[in-house]
């Protein structure tokens, strides 16, 4: 069994399940820093190459690039230049109308220094307020940032096809776009994945296992409301309200243990690989840890979904009423019941010199 590859340009081909890293920050319970940095080589060795982290994901950048100089000094270099880091660049709402080309530019050389490399692979550009401020200018900053050396390819996250769109059009050479994407959550397929395909733009999907609801761990559990520490589990709670009533989103996994049975895998399997499956999908982004959870991510390589499969689990999607609406627009209402449990601010703190330290 190899690990599935796909080609977001020519010549640059990422691992179809690809390691995340919010859960590795903090709001997501405890974290054995340790055991999670010496994990990293265990998923690099079985073939998941690609690593996605952000810049306000506390502390991710640092340990993903403790990892990648611990496997240099003892690996060497051609090792260590396997992994493939995929950051964000996710500037404060609060500083929208201020931020300069030079402050950009210097949140890059702060990833850079974090992650111990040279260049980032991939930096998926994500601006939240486009009304405010001059994202267009702030990408161009990172377009010179390329030009330079720094950042190899460009991306976008948590945008739909109108806000993706006006960057396309002024010429930006976008091979990405990483968005919210399950069983539970079909908003891409309201537009973005058919102009996507238009525009040589691939999906990178996150919350493919709704932050660990699509598992056997909630089959036949009752509803638990909303009473959890962990603000993912909060965040996709919200979503399965969207989907259904709990006895849906209950109907939906007893349907996704008959066909894991069926071929010997677990839920998880069978909602990621119906993920892989959907058109423009380059890759699922899984939030795995540890190592431990590794051989169960790899099962979605050695099966795949039939006609049947497919048929029976779509009659279940098609009485689902929600999310509707574009890509991130339910979490983009900073008053609505999803936006309300986001984080806006998380890049600079009030003793962080790095933006307003450069000039434009």
């Amino acid at each position: 069994m190899s690990v599935e590859t796909a080609e977001l340009r020519p010549g640059y081909p990422v691992s179809r399940v690809i390691k995340g890293g919010w859960q590795l920050a903090g709001d997501h319970g405890p974290v054995d820093r340790a055991d999670a940095v010496r994990d990293m080589e265990t998923f690099l060795d079985a073939g998941i190459t690609s690593f996605d982290c952000a810049d306000i994901y506390t502390g991710v950048e640092e340990m993903i690039g403790a990892f990648i100089a611990d496997l240099r000094r003892r690996r060497g270099a051609a090792v260590a230049q396997q992994v493939q880091v995929h950051t964000k660049l996710v500037p404060d709402l609060k500083l929208l109308t201020t931020i300069r080309p030079g402050d950009v530019e210097a949140l890059i050389d702060r990833s850079l220094k974090r992650l111990q490399v040279e260049r980032l692979h991939l930096v998926q550009f994500y601006w939240w307020d486009l009304s405010l401020g001059e994202p267009l200018v702030a990408l161009e900053a990172l377009r010179r940032c390329q030009q330079k050396g720094k950042i190899r390819y460009l991306g976008v996250t948590n945008w739909d096809v109108a806000e993706t769109r006006p960057f396309v059009e002024a010429g930006f050479d976008l091979v990405s776009t990483q968005v919210q994407y399950s069983l539970l959550d079909r908003r891409p397929e309201n537009g973005l994945t058919a102009w996507a395909k238009t525009r040589n733009l691939q999906l990178l999907c996150f919350g493919t296992l709704a932050g660990g609801f699509l598992t056997e761990r909630w089959l036949g559990q009752p509803d638990p409301g909303f009473a959890f520490e962990n603000r993912s589990l909060v965040k996709y709670r919200l979503i399965i309200d969207e989907f259904g009533p709990w006895a849906r989103f209950q109907e939906l996994l007893s349907l996704l243990k008959a066909v894991g049975d069926k071929h010997g895998v677990s839920v998880s399997s069978v909602a990621t690989r119906w993920v892989l499956d959907r058109p423009q999908v380059a890759a699922a982004i899984v939030g795995a840890r540890y190592a431990r959870y590794l051989p169960q991510m790899l099962e979605v390589f050695r099966f795949s979904l039939d006609a049947e499969d497919r048929s029976s689990i779509q009659a279940v999607l098609d009485t689902s009423p929600g999310p509707s609406g574009p890509v991130f627009a339910l979490e983009r209402d900073r008053g609505g019941r999803h936006g309300r449990i986001m984080k806006y601010n998380l890049n600079t703190k009030p003793d962080d010199q790095i933006l307003g330290a450069t000039g434009g």
